[in-house]
């Protein structure tokens, strides 16, 4: 175990490293009395306040910039929200779930036509299917079911937002948006956000199909050893071999293997390559770097795109990033490579 690090972690002034290490590295009961305190905590700390600070601004049932708007729409602060460890079971949050949930459960998403070309795929709103496929960007509704199932707020949206998933689930076992009739293969992207949201819903729950469309997604990422090309061996894009922290919606090798984590499927030897390339990266203080990043942060109140209502440890290939060294650490744990 690299002790120093983890030291440090556990003493950061962010109450939400502290949960991630002590409950995702160190195991610690997150039942526990200590670890509700700590959740309390979170949920009156000045990321969370900043990230609610929207709230009252859900905007017109349909308007999909106060949901989606990247990356300060209710959306991302919802999801942001479940991963920071912020209490289950908050009524207060009920208003956010609901305009969330259900802009992602409307009726465009149950309107599907075929289309031959993606130019025809455009022309009318709802789900295209093009050559047998859903061209749907299923991330938007994986993110929300996960997100519902974290902070226990889950309700019939939850129901809906799974049957969906199943229903939009490409031959191969992922999903895809894109609406060229020559896309025949899954998207990164857009399948490892319904696989973690899948994963979720799963626990405690029975739907017919669920378990077998949870490991028919996680295949799509091992058969690639969670960033190869099937038929090469070589890096698919290198956007998925750098730490990047938020993820949002893209992937990368540290997202995948979270996902991995989450299915059971982390000790699968198909996980190893990434595994060790996230070992290599490892800085000599013991932490992770966050070598890229997809956000700015807010200046003021007007919305802009791709900026977010909080910093998140900047970026630096020789600097110590909490967020993704607290994730990276939580992968090695789960794979059986940290030790003491």
């Amino acid at each position: 175990m690299p002790s120093d690090v983890v030291a440090t972690l556990v003493r950061s002034p962010e109450p939400s490293i502290r949960w991630k290490v002590r409950v995702g590295v160190l195991g610690e009961d997150p039942g526990s009395r200590a670890m509700r305190a700590l959740r309390s905590e979170i949920r009156g700390s000045p990321r969370v306040r900043a990230l609610l600070s929207r709230r009252d601004k859900l905007g017109k049932p349909g308007t999909a910039r106060q949901v989606y708007y990247k990356w300060q729409g209710l959306h991302w602060v919802l999801a942001a929200l479940a991963d920071l460890g912020y209490p289950e079971s908050d009524e207060s949050l009920l208003p956010i779930r609901d305009r969330v949930a259900g802009f992602w459960t409307g009726p465009a998403y149950f309107r599907e036509f075929a289309a031959a070309t993606e130019a025809a795929a455009y022309r009318q709103r709802g789900v295209p299917l093009i050559r047998d496929r859903y061209r749907r960007c299923a991330s938007q509704q994986g993110n929300t079911l996960l997100a519902l199932m974290r902070l226990g707020i889950a309700d019939e949206h939850a129901d809906i937002l799974a049957e969906r998933l199943l229903h939009w689930q490409w031959p191969d076992g992922g999903w895809n948006c894109d609406r060229d009739p020559s896309a025949h293969v899954s998207s990164f992207n857009e399948t490892w956000l319904p696989l973690r949201g899948l994963a979720a819903y799963a626990r405690g729950r029975r739907r017919p199909g669920l378990k077998d469309a949870i490991e028919r997604a996680a295949e799509v990422l091992l058969a690639r050893r969670l960033f190869k090309r099937v038929r090469d061996g070589r890096v698919m894009t290198p956007d998925f071999v750098a730490l990047h922290y938020p993820h949002y919606w893209h992937y990368d090798l540290l997202a995948g293997l979270t996902a991995m984590a989450e299915t059971g499927k982390i000790r699968d030897p198909r996980c190893a390559d990434a595994l060790d390339l996230v070992e290599a990266k490892r800085l000599p203080d013991g932490g992770w770097p966050a070598e890229k990043r997809y956000y700015t942060v807010s200046r003021g109140a007007t919305m802009r795109s791709n900026t977010d209502s909080v910093a998140w440890g900047g970026t630096g290939r020789s600097r110590m990033n909490e967020w993704v060294t607290v994730e990276a650490l939580a992968v090695l744990r789960a794979a059986g490579r940290l030790r003491g």
